[in-house]
């Protein structure tokens, strides 16, 4: 047996022992705790499913491939290969949807490929921005991000372009 097998059990005896030792009863704040998760998540069920609607309907319309030939000429001379702009666009919208995409452009590219390293690149270091921001912010109610949005998508630019720019200086 690992250590690492024995972590959640030992986390779980912890929790115990300081339930005991503080004489909390454990099992009421556990159930009190996860009244309060289902309250949440019910809170945050219709943004999700309104923020996963759009996603789908976003891949079915062809809008990602439209939008990447019109700017795919534009970012060539950056050094973003077209091909990586629909896993960009979606990848700040969907994590399951960008995966799908990186598996495409691995499929049909190749993993060794430079579309494929920086699909994999691009996809292991950016974020959902916007399933997480809703996810976080609607959790608490909060409705004006402020500088969260903005800041976050830069953040996704700037993934892509280090995605294009570490692959080619490490691969040539």
């Amino acid at each position: 047996m690992r250590f690492s097998d024995l972590i959640v059990p030992c986390v779980f005896a912890l929790i115990l022992l300081a339930g005991l030792l503080k004489k909390r009863d454990v099992f009421s704040d556990f159930c009190e705790g996860a009244a309060e998760g289902l309250e949440t998540t019910l809170r945050l069920l219709p943004t999700l499913v309104g923020l996963m609607t759009c996603i789908g309907m976003l891949r079915a319309s062809g809008a990602l491939e439209l939008l990447s030939d019109a700017v795919g000429p534009l970012t060539e001379r950056i050094g973003v290969p077209a091909e990586m702009l629909p896993l960009a666009l979606l990848r700040p919208f969907s994590g399951s949807g960008s995966l799908s995409l990186c598996q495409q452009l691995i499929t049909r590219y190749g993993p060794d490929s430079d579309l494929g390293r920086i699909a994999s690149v691009l996809q292991g270091s950016s974020e959902t921005t916007f399933y997480t921001i809703s996810l976080y912010y609607g959790s608490i109610s909060v409705t004006r991000t402020r500088y969260a949005v903005p800041a976050s998508l830069a953040g996704d630019l700037a993934c892509l372009l280090c995605s294009c720019w570490a692959v080619r200086l490490l691969f040539g």
